[in-house]
């Protein structure tokens, strides 16, 4: 699959580009491209991942099956010879990487569970004995188990380019308290269901973030789902509270751009190809570990 960074489709109606992702409407619904870009402390950087986009979308379609039972989402379909016939020549582009949704009013947050402290969560913790505001129990080590999944939800900062945690009562307040005590639920249920089947896989789900939506049908899964972009996934396999633990996701870009002292201001560096080939090994080893096959397998 050729390296992909950034859709121009002449004749599609243009909606937004984020990070990673390049959205058409099409119609009533929406096109979501997932291209090879790869971004690190909220900058894009000039380096791509071969296979990334590929890798997020087919990982989040296994998670979509999966959880099906437990909370409807918002794909229509993957399969690129069935899309809208204005989307049929570019049909080799998207194949395999693009996924055809339906148009959600998303939520103005970002639904965060964390099984264990990791992250800005231990900073967190390490400082105030807290984690997002939440008390929690003294005398945790870095990447110990939490004894309950937390959930702490995040908002974009006005230019949308930062995640920042809010609080409960301010996600209450933003989108009324039903809505919010079901999306904490569902998110904990989801991280529940999520976590049981990475352990089957020799995987630990430290935690993730998920969006939803609301459609004619209600409430949605949206976006990506349960991808070492939106995850962080270590190995049970030499797992040691008392420290950061290797993960499956960008730890070699981060590592390297802190290495050469990046002052994480625009415009964001290359990779080494090194880095570039061992995140992407990465990332595959991680959809190989949860599907139980090959990207690209049937």
């Amino acid at each position: 699959m050729p390296i992909l960074t950034e859709t121009a489709f002449e004749g599609l109606e243009f909606y937004a580009r984020g990070k990673v992702r390049d959205l058409y409407s099409v119609g009533p619904n929406l096109l979501l491209v997932a291209t090879d870009r790869i971004s690190a402390f909220d900058h894009v950087l000039a380096s791509a991942i071969p296979g990334k986009g590929a890798v997020l979308t087919q990982l989040s379609l296994f998670w979509f099956d999966f959880l099906a039972p437990t909370v409807r989402n918002h794909l229509i379909t993957a399969d690129a010879s069935q899309y809208p016939a204005e989307l049929a020549p570019y049909r080799e582009e998207l194949s395999g990487r693009s996924m055809l949704v339906k148009r959600a009013h998303m939520f103005p947050v970002e639904c965060v569970v964390r099984g264990y402290l990791s992250g800005s969560g231990w900073k967190d913790y390490s400082a105030t004995g807290k984690v997002c505001g939440i008390p929690i129990r003294a005398g945790l080590r870095e990447s110990e188990e939490l004894p309950e999944p937390l959930f702490t939800p995040a908002s974009k900062s006005a230019g949308g380019e930062h995640d920042e945690n809010i609080s409960f009562e301010e996600m209450t307040a933003r989108i009324g308290g039903a809505m919010a005590e079901e999306l904490r639920q569902l998110s904990v249920t989801i991280y529940r269901r999520a976590a049981a089947h990475a352990a089957t896989r020799g995987l630990i789900l430290a935690d993730t973030k998920f969006e939803f939506g609301s459609t004619e049908e209600g409430v949605v899964l949206a976006d990506e789902v349960l991808t070492p972009d939106s995850s962080r996934y270590w190995p049970r396999d030499g797992y040691a509270p008392g420290g950061p633990q290797p993960s499956f996701d960008k730890q070699f870009v981060r590592d390297y751009l802190e290495k050469i002292a990046w002052n994480k201001q625009a415009p964001a560096p290359g990779l080494p190809d090194e880095v570039v080939e061992r995140t992407r090994e990465k990332y595959l080893e991680a959809f190989r570990l949860l599907t139980g096959r090959e990207l690209g397998d049937a």
